[in-house]
């Protein structure tokens, strides 16, 4: 079977510790275990606890305190993942068949787009539209989906625009996958990274066919611990259990332990917080950075999530110009062919003020002296 390449993890994995400042990550400066100490993590009970194996479909006691958070969920409807990531993967190896046809909304992050096709299924796409505020494109929605179609792929809020869809978006959605038959796969890792501090609304509890995938990693900023979670029918989490017994057999016993205390809701409340505070910071720091180009950039400020989408107004194509500030100013940014959207390239815009401010001057550095030279 022929795996094809994630290429965004891959220029990650391969760059990200390699450069001096990395801006390709997408989350908040992490949490240490001195913070979650603060919040009720027993470091003693942590460094005496025996490092076997835990539950291979997370605690029930995890499990539990998760499904607060989703309506109508009992512990039956949650598995616990290492990660969000190994969420998406073992739900879409429980859908997808060969032949099948899946669709994905672009851009996106674009790990089941490459997973989908290497386990023999069709790739189709809708657009959000940058010219429309990030607006669906519903003409394609409609002509992409069908009664063959297997699941639906979206990020909400977005990987990587921050944008968010509205309720009535969310509801047409919903309608298309109950008239076409398809599974939703709504990824809401972002969900608590507002910049408003306004919760997104879940798509849970809109259809029995609805499947959520999220984790620490994003607005707890506690991407270390590698903990995710699927949340869906009864059924369908079975099945991934059983595949998951397969994979990784089950989550970090420690993860588990660090997991209890982050998704309690007091602490969940006040880690949500902090990475509102932080991109809020930043926010008015990069404003005041894009609009130093004099239109170079344009983008649509984002409503969640750390980073933000950027329009260039040059011919050099994103890999090209990722390329490029890399190699000379030692800095990693993620090119927008990666998510699905070529002349755009993501910057983080999460990491700690000192960090953020000289990154962001090394590649306006770049971008000045390839503005010089055109």
């Amino acid at each position: 079977m022929k795996m094809y390449t994630f290429e965004q993890e891959r220029m990650q994995s391969t760059w990200e510790n390699v450069v001096e400042f990395d801006l390709s990550e997408s989350g908040v400066h992490p949490v240490s275990l001195k913070d979650l100490q603060e919040m009720g993590l027993d470091i003693e009970e942590l460094i005496n606890t025996p490092i076997g194996y835990s539950q291979s479909n997370g605690t029930i006691e995890l499990r539990e305190l998760l499904t607060a958070q989703y309506p109508g969920a009992t512990i039956d409807h949650i598995e616990v993942t290492n990660g969000t990531s190994e969420a998406n993967y073992i739900v879409c190896q429980t859908l997808v068949e060969p032949g099948d046809e899946v669709v994905f909304q672009v851009p996106n992050y674009m790990q089941l787009h490459a997973l989908s096709r290497s386990w023999g299924a069709t790739s189709k796409h809708f657009a959000i539209r940058y010219d429309k505020n990030w607006e669906p494109d519903w003409d394609e929605f409609e002509q992409v989906l069908s009664n063959n179609t297997k699941f639906i792929y979206v990020t909400n809020p977005n990987n990587p625009t921050g944008s968010i869809f509205s309720r009535d978006a969310m509801e047409r959605i919903i309608e298309g996958i109950d008239r076409s038959g398809a599974y939703l796969i709504a990824d809401e890792v972002y969900q608590g990274a507002e910049l408003d501090g306004n919760l997104t609304s879940s798509f849970w509890g809109m259809s029995d066919r609805v499947i959520v995938t999220s984790g620490l990693s994003k607005a707890y900023s506690i991407p270390g611990v590698r903990i995710g979670w699927i949340v869906g029918p009864p059924e369908i989490v079975a099945e991934c259990w059983r595949r998951h017994d397969l994979i990784t057999i089950g989550p970090n016993k420690l993860s588990d332990m660090i997991a209890r205390v982050a998704v309690r809701p007091e602490n969940r409340k006040k880690l949500y917080a902090r990475t509102a505070q932080i991109l809020g910071s930043n926010k008015e720091i990069f404003k005041r950075w894009v609009e130093s180009f004099d239109g170079f950039f344009d983008y649509i400020e984002p409503k969640a999530g750390a980073m933000a989408f950027l329009k260039y107004n040059a011919g050099i194509p994103s890999i090209e110009l990722v390329d490029r500030i890399r190699v000379k100013r030692d800095v990693l940014v993620v090119p927008g062919a990666h998510l699905g959207l070529e002349g755009f390239i993501r910057i983080n815009i999460g990491p700690p003020r000192e960090k953020f401010e000289k990154s962001l001057a090394r590649i306006k550095a770049e971008i000045d002296e390839i503005r010089v030279a055109v």
